[in-house]
């Protein structure tokens, strides 16, 4: 599997990582690095613990994440959660809404980890 292929498995835009990186070597590393990154859990957490600071402060991480790394559809979620809790801002979402959010940012999230293990291990 190249690289461009595993981006058309998981959903991302192999195009929008090569313009913010621009070196598919790096791409290739930060992509492997995702399953493991903390701001998944930490959203989570967050999340499951009703903390407004920790869910703006993990969803405005992940934003930063997916978008260098072209994971434009979990950026979009990220971006809308962390709208939702801008510090002074008026939160506009139902409690169940943002629920479905970050289970919508799970299931992505499992999409990429098992797309990007696959391709690792064609890769190694």
């Amino acid at each position: 599997m190249t690289l461009k292929e595993l981006y058309e498995r998981i959903g991302g835009d192999y195009d929008a990582a090569v313009r913010v990186l621009r070196i598919e070597k790096l791409i290739d590393k930060h992509i492997r690095r995702l399953p493991s990154n903390d701001i998944f859990p930490n959203l989570y957490d967050a999340w499951a613990r009703k903390d407004a600071t920790a869910m703006f402060e993990s969803a405005h991480a992940m934003k930063g994440v997916c978008a260098n790394l072209g994971m434009l559809n979990l950026y979009a979620v990220a971006s809308e959660l962390s709208e939702e809790f801008r510090p002074g801002k008026t939160r506009q979402m139902t409690d169940e809404e943002v629920s479905r959010k970050v289970e919508l940012v799970r299931n992505m999230h499992r999409k990429a980890e098992e797309g990007i293990r696959a391709y690792e291990e064609e890769t190694v």
